[in-house]
């Protein structure tokens, strides 16, 4: 997993990416394994990384073409498939939470160690099945698969963001990092106009968005089949990799060595698997290591707001096209905006992040005071779409509220990537997003499933204004305290240094043994 997407991330649809996550940090080339840094790039071997990273972009934007995505829930409450605003809201939709939270942890280690592409053309085929349910599925058991697959699609989607980080040099890791998210981010823009278009001006049904977007979805998994192999991973194969680099320091001599001498290297090379296979433990080296994240203040809080905040998000992203249905049901469905709605918010979350990167504050002392206030207008928000009658409101609301989010979503992966490395992250982040993913789950289970409370959609928002409400009420007591305390430590500070000015510049000697610096640089004073 990369860090920061994700890294999963900033490019989240009603059913995609807890981007975000997570997932594109990007690191210096040291890490804690103690690999060996990238060699010089030959210029063959540079064109190659080149052209893998140009072609895992373009997977990447037409990965993202699903036209018909934002439409789904318009979709299953049409007169094409009929069901019900309660069957939507309390028993398809909460399956998705249930699958993400079931599939999130096996696909977390299986991208590692089957070294992503597989796990893409999972994704591949979890989308294309999908379409193919949506499109020619009628009953509920069929659109409660298909929001199983969305599942699959939204935990593999740490492969993508990962994926890029395998190919090319530690050098560069930034610049493709930034590729690789904007060619998410265009994907997403232009799936969302795209639809909007065919629904407003081209004027065909939700069925036939659905082909369209069947279509696109193939095409890329046919793309996944050629993406290429990477050599590397992070946790695991690190056995091959050592391998690799042993054969190739060898030199020329080495390999014309006479038979006996060869034997008397195969232990060496047995006792080289046997350290690598310790090296393959690393992972759980790396959760033991866990205990001493939680321990850093910045880490710690940075952490927890991206458990309980995103959690917060996502349930607003899954649900808000039903909400907009309750607000304004459209009697045709050229009326439906909810494409033109998330091209918006996705291009205002791309702004707003991009704005994010140029904020010099003391995070250190604001951190909680800016979570806290922009929780509190997210809380602000939610209360207004769940009490207007107004459509536009809404959708205006709804942008906003993303905007807010991705905003911090950068903030957030630069205070918790900047003290770890490229390891240590990527776990860091993994927990995070499985944290609050259990999280989800449990909401969704005792407000939405139809087994708990099967609360209506507008309940549903009230629930979340006041879990936002709540967050806006513990970050700000806690911005509170931080912000005391440091002015009291400025304070006492001060008053020390001005205390020990006239000793400073008195012309009283001290006696040779009181005026020895010590080991930091100080001086005992009477």
């Amino acid at each position: 997993m990369a860090c920061g997407e994700d890294k999963e991330e900033l490019t989240e649809q009603p059913r995609t990416d807890e981007n975000e996550h997570a997932n594109e940090v990007e690191e210096p080339p040291l890490n804690l394994l103690g690999t060996k840094a990238d060699p010089p790039d030959e210029p063959q071997k540079r064109w190659a990384w080149k052209w893998s990273v140009i072609f895992l972009c373009f997977y990447g934007f037409m990965a993202q073409l699903k036209p018909g995505e934002p439409f789904i829930t318009p979709h299953l409450l049409s007169t094409e498939k009929n069901f019900t605003r309660k069957q939507v809201t309390n028993e398809i939709n909460p399956v998705l939470s249930y699958s993400y939270m079931a599939v999130l942890v096996p696909v977390f280690l299986l991208t590692d160690y089957l070294r992503y592409k597989p796990v893409l053309v999972l994704q591949s085929m979890s989308h294309v099945s999908i379409w193919l349910l949506l499109l020619l599925g009628t009953s509920l058991l069929e659109m409660q698969f298909m929001e199983f697959f969305y599942g699959i699609t939204m935990a593999t989607r740490v492969a993508y963001s990962s994926y890029i980080f395998s190919l090319v040099p530690a050098s560069v890791y930034q610049k493709v990092a930034s590729y690789s998210r904007s060619s998410v981010l265009l994907g997403v823009f232009t799936s969302s106009v795209m639809g909007q278009l065919c629904i407003s001006l081209g004027g065909i049904t939700y069925g036939t968005l659905s082909a369209i977007s069947l279509g696109f979805v193939s095409f890329g998994l046919l793309l996944s089949g050629c993406l290429p192999w990477p050599k590397r991973s992070l946790f695991f194969n690190q056995s091959q990799l050592e391998e690799e680099r042993r054969i190739a320091a060898q030199s020329e001599l080495d390999k014309i060595k006479s038979d006996g001498k060869t034997v008397k290297a195969l232990p060496s090379s047995g006792s080289s698997g046997c350290t690598a296979s310790c090296t393959n433990s690393v992972f759980i080296q790396m959760l033991k290591e866990l205990r001493n994240v939680v321990k850093v203040h910045n880490l710690r809080l940075w952490s927890l707001w991206w458990v309980f905040n995103s959690t917060g998000y996502y349930l607003v992203v899954f649900y808000v096209h039903i909400l907009w249905n309750k607000v304004y049901t459209a009697t045709e469905q050229k009326y439906v905006y909810n494409g033109g709605v998330e091209a918006a918010s996705t291009l205002l979350g791309a702004i707003t992040s991009f704005v994010a990167g140029f904020v010099k504050i003391r995070w250190k002392v604001w951190s909680e005071l800016v979570i806290g206030v922009i929780t509190a207008a997210q809380a602000a928000l939610l209360l207004l779409m769940d009490t207007t009658d107004n459509i536009w409101v809404c959708y205006v609301a709804y942008a906003l509220f993303r905007g807010f989010y991705q905003f911090l979503v950068p903030v957030a992966t630069f205070q918790i990537a900047s003290s770890l490395n490229k390891q240590l992250c990527a776990l860091v982040f993994g927990v995070n997003t499985f944290l609050g993913t259990i999280l989800k789950t449990i909401v969704t289970l005792i407000v939405a499933d139809k087994r708990g409370l099967a609360l209506p959609v507008h309940s549903q928002f009230f629930v979340y204004f006041f879990y936002f409400t709540l967050l806006t009420v513990v970050y700000l007591g806690c911005a509170i305290w931080v912000i005391v305390h440091h002015y009291r430590i400025q304070r006492q500070e001060r008053e020390s240094t001005e205390v020990t000015i006239p000793i400073e510049l008195g012309t009283v000697e001290m006696p040779a043994s009181e005026t020895d610096p010590l080991a930091n640089g100080n001086t005992v004073k009477t």
